[in-house]
């Protein structure tokens, strides 16, 4: 037998939910690699995750590692014989260092003569051997950001391992890891069987963990809970919703789901929905439902991990636990609401924003003025922008924010209509976090862009103004993400405001920022840089990117349009001639200096390309202008694509660099137009061809 299959299952005490999932794939992913770089082939494999347990199965290990014939090159021949042909002591040292005698070795003639070498086979090592360090290099290597130890070793892991199964066909591998035998047993549901289960062979893993009532396959567990939960819902006439994060985590918190449903008082609907989503999800685990409506009804799905013989007891259980809950809830729901958010604003000087940047109170002050000013830009309501920027976080000084944080802005919108704000004022309140991540909603009222772009300004501008941009991968302020996001609303939601002047203004809101005189533009350019990933992430090539990005541009909007028109322009025929131009261009104008007249004389053309080239560029130019005035840089490059033709045949029919001093600097200022042209939409010469 050459091959067999192999199993590893490594149990430990219940394993953090929200690692469980890369965990698993960490130490699968790892230690196929190391049996491949081992030189040990295998056929397909399947990687399982439960609570108390990561496990992996290999089919058709290979036994051995194949042999590898080798060649070792000794002393050259004239060193290794003396003149009556006796071998030498650096001919017997080699032989001997290969365990053969001289006359084993074989020769080897090449350009710098001949030499000793000794050829041989090096037998591969049995994969029984190899295993037990693969494991343990592919265990330490697992992304683990904090290891514990536990009894009196010193050994440290994710969590205390108690068990561990390898098994290489019907055989057990030798080896301990983390102060565990190796064996062939391994453990069932912790309540419903919780005594050993012998394996006897790798095939036999998942079905005898399921009739232990252990489901270790992470996607099939993940598969049923979201089946079952629907299906419980669906019987008592309502719809679960689940979150994707969540049922990844109620995943890898069960071996063995039931899927259960309870109940709650409908007087908690009466508590905006958010709050009570936030205590099931957040605090419980729990999947709310809705009704057809859509609408936030008075039930919920759980998750056992086991079977019970009275489901109802576990219900109950269940029900008696998320009540104070929601009384919590509805108890700081009711209590906020008898003061008004704008009575709050005052308790924000007690509250620090930042050391150096003072209190909430001031960023309030300076986001009322920012808003202010994005809106009196965009032509909006001030009015209203204002309003909400003051309001925006008052409502960090509620208990219903302080016990279920992620209620900030989604409890000012509820208590700002209570007060009898200004509906669209409310909702600004609740979108000035949009989007909070890639992929996220954005602010769909013009007040609510408007509070979202100023608080992010804020910070950048603050931060960057007191030495504290992110470095590496340290990023406590989340500043990557608010440069996302300005670039994101001003883009998506096509507001064409000048980067550079939204920064000077929040800027010029802080009292004192030892960076001031830097801050604008080093904000302005980390900001745009962010750009790179964006369209990287869209599909469209770093070079086009750059090609605007070299214009120093600084309205996103603008710039995004220009992005696209160079990513369309750059895969058509007559691009990458163009670009070559533009090269060529580029570095004879940058070689000329002063050379280059400042008008251009048609008399001076001697060549007829010359008079063609500069018939085709006013031509472009008249053409040209309209569709940049409407920012149709598309429509643009389109019609300088046409200039090929004229530009090939001027380079093929005239010497630029003539030796008429004024014929040059003609000819020069004939090819400053033409670049001029296509810098008024990107420098396409640094598209790479």
């Amino acid at each position: 037998m050459t091959q067999a299959d192999f199993l590893i299952e490594l149990g430990t005490e219940e394993l953090p939910p929200k690692a469980l999932k890369s965990l698993q794939d960490a130490f699968a992913d790892g230690l196929l690699q190391r049996l491949e770089a081992a030189g040990l082939s295998h056929g397909d494999s399947h990687r399982y995750g439960a609570p108390r347990r990561l496990a992996l199965w290999v089919k058709d290990l290979q036994l051995a590692q194949p042999d590898e014939a080798f060649e070792r090159r000794g002393p050259a021949v004239k060193a290794a014989f003396d003149a009556d042909g006796k071998p030498t002591k650096a001919a017997e040292g080699f032989a001997g260092s290969n365990g053969v005698s001289v006359d084993q070795l074989e020769r080897m003639a090449t350009d710098k003569g001949e030499w000793l070498v000794y050829r041989g086979v090096e037998p591969g090592k049995a994969t029984l051997e190899l295993l037990p360090e693969l494991v343990q290099q592919t265990l330490d290597a697992l992304p683990i950001p904090k290891r514990m130890r536990w009894g009196s070793s010193r050994i440290e892991f994710v969590r205390p391992v108690q068990w561990l199964v390898m098994l290489l066909g019907d055989q057990v591998v030798p080896a301990e890891v983390y102060g565990v035998e190796s064996g062939n047993e391994s453990r069932g549901h912790r309540f419903h069987a919780p005594e050993a289960i012998t394996l006897n062979q790798p095939s036999d893993y998942a079905e005898a963990l399921k009739k232990a009532y252990v489901l270790a396959d992470f996607n099939e567990r993940r598969e049923r809970i979201r089946r079952d939960a629907e299906q419980v819902a669906s019987d008592a006439g309502v719809q679960v919703v689940i979150d994707d994060d969540l049922l990844d985590e109620v995943t890898s918190l069960n071996e063995w789901p039931v899927a259960l449903l309870g109940r709650f008082e409908d007087r908690f609907l009466e508590v905006p929905s958010e709050a009570l989503v936030s205590s099931m999800q957040e605090h419980q685990k729990y999947f709310p439902t809705q009704n057809a409506q859509g609408e936030l009804a008075p039930s919920f799905v759980f998750i056992a991990n086991l079977e019970s013989r009275d489901p109802s007891q576990v219900i109950a259980g269940n029900e008696k636990v998320i009540r104070p809950r929601l009384a919590d809830a509805a108890f700081f729901w009711e209590t906020d609401r008898k003061t008004p958010l704008a009575d709050r604003v005052e308790k924000l000087k007690a509250v620090t924003f930042q050391q150096q940047l003072g209190t909430l109170y001031g960023k309030a002050e300076r986001l009322k003025a920012t808003a202010a000013e994005i809106a009196r830009r965009l032509g909006d309501d001030v009015n209203q922008a204002e309003r909400a920027a003051w309001l925006a976080k008052a409502d960090l000084v509620t208990d219903m924010v302080f016990e279920f944080d992620d209620m900030q802005g989604i409890a000012g919108y509820y208590y700002a209509l209570n007060d009898g704000e200004d509906a669209q004022v409310a909702q600004a309140i609740a979108e000035q976090y949009r989007p909070a991540g890639a992929g996220d909603d954005l602010p769909v009222t013009r007040a609510g862009m408007a509070v979202a772009l100023a608080d992010r300004l804020d910070n950048l501008a603050g931060l960057f103004g007191i030495g504290q941009p992110p470095t590496g991968t340290k990023d406590p302020f989340a500043l990557r993400r608010a440069a996302l996001g300005v670039l994101r609303i001003l883009v998506e939601r096509e507001l064409d405001l000048d980067l550079r002047d939204l920064v000077t203004f929040a800027a010029d809101q802080h009292a004192d920022l030892p960076e001031r005189a830097t801050v604008v533009e080093q904000v302005v350019s980390y900001a745009l840089d962010r750009f790179s990933a964006w369209y990287n992430d869209a599909g469209i090539r770093a070079d086009v990117f750059q090609a605007v990005r070299a214009l120093e541009l600084s309205r996103p909007l603008d710039i995004d349009r220009r992005v696209k028109a160079v990513a369309n322009f750059s895969v058509l025929d007559q691009a990458e001639a163009l670009a070559a131009a533009n090269k060529r261009v580029s570095n004879l104008l940058s070689k000329a200096g002063d050379e280059v007249a400042a008008n251009v004389d048609a008399g001076l053309f001697s060549e007829a390309p010359e008079g063609q080239l500069w018939n085709a560029i006013q031509s472009a130019e008249a053409d040209v202008s309209p569709l940049l005035a409407t920012s149709d840089y598309q429509g643009a490059l389109q019609r300088l694509a046409g200039l090929r033709d004229s530009v090939d045949a001027y380079f093929d029919g005239v010497m630029v660099m003539a030796e008429d001093a004024a014929v040059r600097a003609n000819r020069l200022a004939v090819l400053a137009r033409l670049r001029h042209l296509f810098l008024q939409v990107a420098d396409i010469s640094l598209l790479q061809q």
